[in-house]
C-alpha cells in the first residue's frame, strides 16, 4: 500500500481545476445516500430521490479500493470499518425494519468489510502464486462470497464485487472503460430488484432502478486524488454520518 498518485485513466484527462478533492466526492455521496434513505422513509412518491441516491454506493466502493491502495494500515481501516458495522447495525434495523435485531438484512459497512477482505486476499495472490497461496486464497474468497450471501449484506454479493471490480481495474491503462464494462454488468445485466418499464420503438423493456449507479463513475472519473489535509474529525465524521442519520430519519418517522 502506497500513497502514490492515481493513474491518469479519467475520460476527462486533464482537468482545469484539479478534479474533485476526496472531501469533496465524499460529500457527494454522503448527500446522494442520504436523498435515498429520505425517500424511503418519507417521500416513497419521489422516485428521483432514489434513483439519484443509487449513485452513492459506488462511489463509497471506490474508496474502499483507493482506500487499501493508500492506508499504511490496511488491519487499523478493516478495524474500523468492523467497528463502524457493529454501531450502525442497530440503528440500520430500526430504520429499514423498526426492529432492533434483523437476521435478513446488514448494513453496507459490512459490504464494505467484506470488499476490503477480498482485495487483500487478492493483492497477497498477486505476491505470493505458490500452490499453497493459490488454494488458501480461492478458499477465502469463497468464505468471503459465502458471508455476503449468508449475512445477507447490503448489495449482496454484487456490492462486494463492485469494491473488487474498482481494485482490480485501478492501474489499467483504460481502467475508466473497464469500470464502466464493470458497472453496466454489476448493476444492469446481474442486478435482480426494482425495476422501471419504459417503451423503446413500440417494445416494452425495462431497466433496474439499480442502473443509474453507472451515471456514478461521472464524479468518480472527476476525482483528482487530492484531500484537503488529513482531518480525523472530518475523517470520522464521515463514518459516524451513517448510523446517526439513519437514527434521526428512524426517530423523526417514530414521533410523526
Amino acid at each position: 500500500m502506497n500513497g502514490k498518485p492515481l493513474p491518469c485513466n479519467s475520460p476527462f484527462v486533464k482537468l482545469p481545476f484539479g478534479g474533485l478533492r476526496k472531501e469533496m466526492l465524499q460529500l457527494i455521496a454522503v448527500v446522494l445516500m442520504l436523498c435515498d434513505h429520505i425517500w424511503a422513509t418519507y417521500m416513497s412518491f419521489g422516485d428521483w430521490l432514489t434513483y439519484i441516491g443509487r449513485l452513492a454506493f459506488p462511489i463509497f466502493a471506490f474508496f474502499i479500493a483507493e482506500g487499501f491502495c493508500r492506508t499504511s494500515d490496511v488491519k487499523k481501516y478493516a478495524l474500523r470499518l468492523l467497528s463502524f458495522g457493529i454501531i450502525s447495525e442497530i440503528p440500520f434495523n430500526l430504520f429499514y425494519s423498526s426492529r432492533i435485531f434483523n437476521p435478513y438484512h446488514q448494513n453496507v459497512m459490512f459490504t464494505l468489510l467484506l470488499g476490503l477482505l477480498a482485495i487483500i486476499v487478492i493483492d497477497r495472490l498477486k505476491k505470493d502464486r505458490s500452490a499453497k497461496n493459490i488454494a488458501l486464497s480461492f478458499l477465502w474468497l469463497l468464505l468471503i462470497t459465502a458471508a455476503s450471501v449468508i449475512g445477507f449484506v447490503d448489495y449482496g454479493f454484487l456490492g462486494v464485487m463492485t469494491v473488487v471490480m474498482f481494485y482490480l481495474f485501478r492501474d489499467f491503462p483504460f481502467a475508466w472503460l473497464c469500470q464502466l464494462i464493470g458497472m453496466v454488468l454489476i448493476n444492469i445485466v446481474f442486478f435482480e430488484g426494482q425495476v422501471i418499464p419504459f417503451e423503446l420503438f413500440g417494445k416494452a423493456l425495462e431497466i433496474p432502478t439499480q442502473g443509474f449507479a453507472v451515471l456514478s463513475l461521472v464524479p468518480i472519473w472527476l476525482y483528482g486524488s487530492k484531500r484537503f489535509g488529513k482531518n480525523r474529525v472530518l475523517q470520522y465524521g464521515f463514518y459516524a454520518f451513517y448510523p446517526a442519520h439513519m437514527l434521526v430519519l428512524y426517530l423523526i418517522r417514530y414521533f410523526a
